[in-house]
């Protein structure tokens, strides 16, 4: 194993052992959860998104395998602070260099299934609210 792949299994560990933002975001704006019925991961992520379009706060919850749910946990921890705009043009190939190692087609999944819960949760207001704030944002400029 060569010296960079020894460093991505340890970050990857690191968070997965030690996850950023895992458990439940304090004032949720956003939400949304789904589940790999392959492999049985599930994530949910839950966003802060303030009135200016700038995630405040990013958290995930769930149960799965070591890959999704360290990928969740990068994850969080990279959209953090970013604009709307910037996360959604954050892309499939984005989040695997995010991780960072080396996954088949199958491991890419796991490693995946939080961005895809994420780019639909920034798309999902709750407390049933029909529009993103984004929306609320593109209608009063």
């Amino acid at each position: 194993m060569s010296n960079e792949e020894e460093i991505y299994q340890e970050h990857i560990l690191d968070h997965y052992e030690d996850p950023f933002h895992k458990g439940h975001c304090p004032c949720t704006t956003h939400a949304h959860e789904a589940d790999n019925p392959l492999c049985g991961d599930v994530v949910r992520v839950e966003l802060n998104i303030g009135d200016d379009g700038v995630i405040q706060d990013a958290y995930f919850d769930g149960d799965g395998c070591c890959i999704s749910q360290a990928s969740a946990s990068m994850l969080m921890e990279e959209v953090q602070g970013k604009r709307l705009d910037d996360v959604k043009s954050f892309n499939a190939q984005d989040m695997l260099k995010l991780f960072g190692a080396r996954l088949t087609p199958n491991r890419q999944k796991c490693c995946l299934l939080s961005w895809q819960v994420l780019q639909s949760a920034i798309y999902s207001p709750v407390n049933g609210s029909s529009e993103s704030r984004e929306g609320s944002q593109e209608e009063s400029s």
